[in-house]
């Protein structure tokens, strides 16, 4: 025993021996000089370099943005602790990342935080500091050149530059991060990159006012041939190199952010005319001797937008290695070949959610309707395409679900202001991440996998001869359990009607024998594994009431429009407006695609056979079903509202207490029983409860990180 103690001890000093051996010399040997100026990177034509132990080494960046928002609170309240970004920091270094980046300021928490983790740890994290511009100050100014804005971006740029050398105190401001910064990150800042996705009108106005001001010579950055909003954005690169170096005789790797709708490249079929109408061109920027680290460029680059990606020729005839059309690597190559610079794709991902909003139509890389194993493979597909194309790495969008965004084709259908207080799986846009935040403090209400283990203490909502249906809820969905006696799932039907609004409704469905009750609004059908949907009363018809009746793109059924028929609708989302495809003459009508259908799987995170997209499970007599709010015409389940009447109203609002649940079991085409409807309270919160679970993509990304680019 005292050996195996000796031995463990030994082990144990060695080991501390070790850590505090490579955190001095990596302490000691972390910046380089020349000049009289420090950097921790450089570039060349392709590549990027960290300085590390005393060498440069060639590093392909990898690694995840993060965003600054967590459930129950928006980005501008910046609620994510120190505790959790460690935490965070620690899975993100596992996933075997060098790197992360930021969007914009963040409170003093988030910068001892990565101080803090990259001193205990031996592989730091390196940041790519983003610098945020107003968006209000760009949609009522429209030019970059107007001085409110350029002195807002130099400020920020400012406070920045002190933040990271821990030198900065911020005045509290709403929406903004406020505080004392005391640590010194700046070994651990790669690279700055400046601004954001950039509106094409304000590119062109800000061109139009300025056409006789588009040229900038500073002190370590110069423009050539550039536009004059080419011209700003050297400008604040070049306060941003001099503010750095004069007061801390220090620089780093420049970038600026850009995205494919404002790239340099010509896409004469798309067909929206703002997705191709001026380029921002940073090949214009150059850096002159003085600035030693070099500038790259930056870009987000997705696979299912713009439209171009699915109809500009050559892309849609471009095949990979493997023999499979790929429009994702055709537009990398081509974008790749324009940058005498290193070229790094700062956001890239696919979104693990049930709502879809664009479709890649050759590769089946889609904005949504993926699941969490398959948005995983998609992801290390296209880092790998990134590293093979030569750019100089990639970080994938995002770290961590967010609750609070929105997307076109469901935003009209929510309340903005309390979208942070649930999940809406039908935004695509909520689940990027590869961290998920599901509803419960440790695990959530209910897993649809088939076990009714769960549901022994639930409060009955709807009974009849020979079935029970009962109901729970959390921030996600309505969970429903229906226990029939000698269910055949291939043979048999089971109806539950479900009645969310007291202004509409139908006592019956269209050609069948079926009546209810009261008025419904909803059936959820289970009728086998590839058959089973929800359906909407025709009148409750959101989608129809906004394409058809409100925008008028799809052709009026003014039967649809009467308040006591018996018609009801599969539910739709719209993908795409129509399209005129410019080169090819031709039109492409709206598209939409059928998200009321459900899915049949495992949808417990704990099983091998789990399945992200599971809306629900037969086992024998035991149904479970899952429902996205959002498919029940909530619009916050939070507060308990729901749309109102929209053909009177216009989609708003209103309250409701609780929703109207029964069963009905068809079997041999024939209605067993029906029942009187049972009563469901809803619950109402301004405290979400939620716990964060790693994504299936979270391990594949792992390997991936770990296989490419090297360590």
């Amino acid at each position: 025993m005292k050996k195996f103690l000796a031995v463990v001890i030994t082990l144990a000093i060695l080991s501390f021996s070790i850590w505090k051996f490579g955190y001095i010399v990596r302490n000691k040997f972390s910046t380089y000089t020349e000049d009289n100026t420090k950097f921790i990177t450089k570039v060349d034509a392709k590549d990027f370099y960290i300085y590390e132990l005393g060498k440069w080494k060639k590093s392909f960046i990898k690694g995840v943005n993060i965003g600054a928002a967590k459930p129950g609170s928006f980005p501008g309240e910046l609620a994510i602790t120190k505790e959790e970004y460690k935490r965070w920091f620690k899975y993100i270094s596992e996933m075997n990342a060098n790197s992360i980046r930021v969007y914009t300021i963040l409170k003093p928490d988030f910068y001892e935080a990565l101080y803090e983790y990259n001193q205990e740890s031996i592989k730091p994290l390196y940041l790519f500091q983003g610098v945020w511009v107003n968006e209000e100050d760009i949609i009522n100014i429209n030019n970059a050149e107007n001085q409110k804005i350029k002195n807002q971006v130099k400020a920020d740029i400012k406070a920045l530059v002190d933040i990271i050398h821990g030198k900065a105190e911020l005045p509290e401001k709403k929406g903004y991060a406020n505080g004392i910064y005391k640590k010194d990150i700046s070994e651990y800042v790669a690279g700055w990159i400046l601004g954001i996705e950039w509106d094409p009108d304000f590119v062109i106005n800000t061109n139009e006012i300025n056409n006789k001001n588009s040229e900038f010579e500073g002190k370590y950055l110069y423009t050539s041939n550039s536009s004059p909003f080419e011209k700003f954005l050297c400008e604040i690169g070049d306060y941003a190199i001099d503010y750095e170096t004069y007061n801390y005789k220090m620089q780093r790797a420049t970038g600026f952010t850009n995205w494919v709708t404002t790239d340099m490249l010509s896409h004469p079929n798309e067909p929206l005319p703002k997705e191709d109408k001026v380029a921002v061109n940073t090949e214009h920027i150059k850096a002159k001797q003085a600035f030693k680290p070099g500038l790259f460029a930056s870009y987000h680059i997705y696979p299912y937008y713009p439209d171009f990606m699915n109809y500009q020729h050559e892309y849609a005839q471009f095949k990979d290695p493997n023999g499979k059309v790929n429009t994702y690597r055709a537009y990398l190559k081509e974008l790749r070949k324009q940058h005498t610079v290193p070229v790094l794709v700062a956001e890239f991902g696919i979104p693990a959610s049930r709502g879809k909003a664009h479709e890649n139509i050759h590769m089946g890389f889609n904005q949504g309707d993926i699941d969490e194993k398959t948005q995983g493979e998609m992801d290390k597909f296209m880092l790998q395409n990134i590293h093979d194309e030569g750019y100089c790495g990639g970080l994938i969008f995002t770290w961590q679900d967010e609750w609070f965004k929105r997307t076109w084709n469901t935003m009209d259908l929510d309340i903005p202001e309390r979208r942070a207080y649930w999940s809406n799986p039908q935004t695509n846009e909520q689940e990027f991440g590869v961290l998920a935040f599901e509803p419960g403090k440790k695990d959530s209400e209910c897993y649809v996998d088939g076990n009714p283990d769960e549901w022994q203490s639930s409060k009955l909502s709807a009974k009849g001869n020979d079935f029970s249906v009962y109901a729970k809820q959390d921030e996600k969905y309505l969970y429903l359990y229906a226990k029939v006696d000698n269910f055949n799932l291939e043979k048999d039907k089971f109806i539950i009607p479900i009645d969310v609004t007291p202004s509409s409704g139908s006592l019956s469905i269209q050609d069948t024998d079926i009546r209810f009750q009261r008025p419904i609004d909803f059936i959820v059908n289970i009728d086998g594994k590839s058959n089973s949907r929800i359906m909407v009363h025709s009148y409750y018809d959101s989608f129809y009431y906004l394409y058809a009746k409100q925008l008028k793109m799809i052709d009026r059924n003014t039967a649809f429009e009467n308040n006591d028929n018996n018609i009801f609708n599969p539910i739709y989302l719209c993908l795409n407006k129509e399209l005129l495809l410019p080169q090819d003459k031709v039109v492409i009508p709206l598209s939409k695609y059928e998200t009321g259908r459900l899915t049949f799987g495992d949808g417990n995170p704990k099983h091998d056979t789990f399945n992200s997209l599971t809306d629900f499970n037969v086992n024998g007599d035991n149904i479970e079903i899952r429902i996205p709010w959002q498919l029940l015409n909530f619009m916050d389940p939070s507060t308990k509202s729901i749309m109102n009447d929209f053909n009177i109203y216009g989609i708003k609002a209103t309250k409701v207490e609780g929703i109207y649940l029964g069963g009905i079991h068809v079997t041999n085409n024939k209605n067993i029983n029906s029942n009187e409807m049972g009563y469901f309270s809803l619950n109402e919160w301004n405290n979400p409860s939620f716990h964060e679970r790693l994504k299936p993509s979270y391990y594949i990304l792992k390997e991936a990180f770990k296989d490419i680019g090297g360590q």
